[in-house]
């Protein structure tokens, strides 16, 4: 599915026209196209500041939002790359810590596209390109890489020698294209996706992850000793407790005493706790204890368990926006979201959403059911969605016993305020399903990602 942009700049928008044109050949996997454009360009890939490539399933912006935080914090310039974007294209980009303007975005989205548009790239891999040409002609501390979908053909996997590289958690996403039939990948789901990820593995870089379920790590572990990488994994080089005084990280280095990150629910210790690792498992950028103690006090990262503040939408009540689409983050929701309920003696939230067509209808309801009293399904915007009476068949098959279907988000708030008004005082709303719902959120409320 094309990964739609829009742009209020004229400019811009002549370029994303000629991006949305873009398509991918059914099944063409491998990084040919993006190293012949970036060849075209000078190899830009190869003269980035210091990067930190990190890759993952659920997770992977959080992490790269808190090194950016502790990198910034010590004073350093940042350069960035995330997907996808929430309301603008230019969240994509961007340049020693400061989103891409558009005039800079439209200049360099032409050039990449009339130097490579004729190797019928895609989106993404001119996205890639735009952001390496972009970083590699203006100075900054270091480079902070997001990896897009899986790893091992992702774009940004022709990084050469990156300062480290990180993987965060792992679960079933895009299994369309990770779980593809291939002789002598794993056949375990979850050691596949493993496997996949682990392809950002070069050789002699520090490889920093999470801990994971046996057959997973061993497939980290073998790309990690046939690249020559040092290994950093979690529960074995390096260790985090909490308490109420907050997070004690432990490595080979010493300790750490930190505070509780700001961003909502308890997954995010674990994302703020491998940014930690990754700057202490790598030696080409410096950073203070005091920086990384600040940057996990103030990163901020949109749609993710964020609570929205009053603005054209949210007119009254308690409303909390989250991205994630998939059961491992529905899982994470649901923990945060049943913390919340039996803090508040209440039955249930109300819920808002949206999936895409293919995603897993059944496994992102699941966790949530038992913390949600009230759901109404809506369409993605400019997406194509699961059915909505689907959602709903499933939802009342969960166990959601009041159900409704609305055309878009703010009729689907106002059919919760009728329930609200009959069952008493309104409950927190959840928002969810779609990073791409998130975005539409986000720009009805008056919230544009900074």
């Amino acid at each position: 599915m094309m990964d739609f942009a829009r742009s209020d700049d004229p400019r811009v928008q002549t370029q994303l026209n000629r991006l949305a044109r873009l398509s991918v050949p059914e099944g063409r996997l491998g990084l040919e196209t993006i190293s012949r454009i970036l060849k075209r360009l000078d190899n830009p890939q190869d003269r980035l500041p210091p990067v930190f490539h990190v890759a993952g399933t659920n997770g992977k912006g959080s992490v790269c939002a808190f090194l950016r935080a502790m990198l910034e914090a010590d004073g350093k310039g940042v350069h960035a790359t995330t997907s996808p974007h929430l309301v603008q294209y230019n969240e994509r980009i961007r340049i020693a810590g400061e989103i891409i303007g558009d005039e800079a975005l439209a200049k360099l989205l032409e050039e990449v596209l009339d130097l490579g548009e004729d190797l019928a790239p895609s989106f993404f891999e001119v996205t890639i390109a735009a952001s390496f040409l972009a970083f590699a002609r203006n100075p900054a501390d270091a480079c902070i890489i997001e990896v897009g979908l899986g790893g091992r053909f992702d774009a940004t996997n022709v990084l050469k020698q990156p300062a480290v590289c990180g993987i965060v958690s792992l679960g079933m996403d895009h299994e369309r294209f990770l779980l593809a039939p291939e002789y002598g990948a794993p056949a375990d789901p979850l050691a596949r996706i493993a496997f996949e990820k682990a392809g950002i593995v070069k050789p002699g870089v520090p490889l920093v992850t999470l801990s994971y379920p046996p057959k997973a790590e061993l497939e980290i572990e073998r790309a990690a000793t046939s690249a020559g990488a040092p290994l950093s994994m979690q529960g074995r080089h390096w260790h985090v407790t909490t308490d109420d005084a907050g997070i004690h990280y432990t490595d080979r280095h010493g300790s750490l005493d930190l505070p509780m990150p700001a961003l909502a629910g308890a997954h995010q210790v674990e994302n703020a706790t491998l940014a930690v690792a990754l700057l202490r498992h790598q030696d080409r950028v410096s950073i203070t204890p005091r920086s990384i103690a600040q940057g996990i006090r103030e990163a901020r990262w949109p749609a993710r368990l964020q609570p929205l503040k009053p603005g054209p939408l949210v007119t009254s009540g308690e409303v909390w926006l989250d991205g994630g689409h998939n059961p491992d983050a529905a899982c994470r929701i649901a923990e945060f979201l049943r913390k919340m309920r039996k803090s508040r003696s209440i039955e249930g939230v109300h819920a808002i959403v949206g999936l895409l067509e293919g995603k897993n209808l059944e496994g992102y309801l699941k966790p949530l059911a038992s913390e949600v009293s009230a759901l109404v399904a809506v369409p993605v915007p400019g997406h194509d969605s699961h059915d909505l009476q689907r959602i709903v068949a499933e939802a009342q098959a969960l166990g959601i016993a009041q159900t409704n279907v609305a055309a878009d988000v703010p009729s689907a708030i106002e059919c919760l305020k009728d329930i609200a008004d009959v069952t008493g005082s309104p409950p927190p709303l959840f928002i969810g399903g779609s990073l791409y719902l998130a975005g539409e959120v986000l720009k009805l409320n008056g919230e544009l990602p900074d």
